[in-house]
């Protein structure tokens, strides 16, 4: 499986665990590789929010020198396998939300 699509699937499920539903790219990519050891810089994790909002699956606001991310409807729709993002693995690839 492609680390990208894992990753942005880890950003939605992370996302999702949020009480606001938004994290900065900052601490998500020290989340990426304090758990999933995904080691790239913070200009990766901003591009696949990018990507995400690209989708539908996130919005996206810049906050200082990094970008916020916050969950969209779309993807909590992914993460709960009513529609399928490309690029983004399934949530049944890894045992859901």
């Amino acid at each position: 499986m492609d680390m990208e699509e894992e990753a942005r699937l880890a950003i939605l499920k992370e996302l999702f665990k949020e009480d606001n539903k938004a994290m900065s790219s900052a601490r998500m990519q020290r989340y990426l590789l304090t758990r999933l050891m995904i080691d790239k810089p913070r200009e990766w994790v901003e591009r696949q929010f990018t990507y995400l909002r690209d989708m539908g699956a996130v919005t996206i606001v810049q906050a200082d020198t990094v970008m916020v991310a916050r969950l969209g409807e779309r993807g909590d729709f992914h993460l709960q396998g009513l529609v399928s993002i490309p690029g983004v693995m399934s949530p049944s690839a890894r045992g859901g939300a």
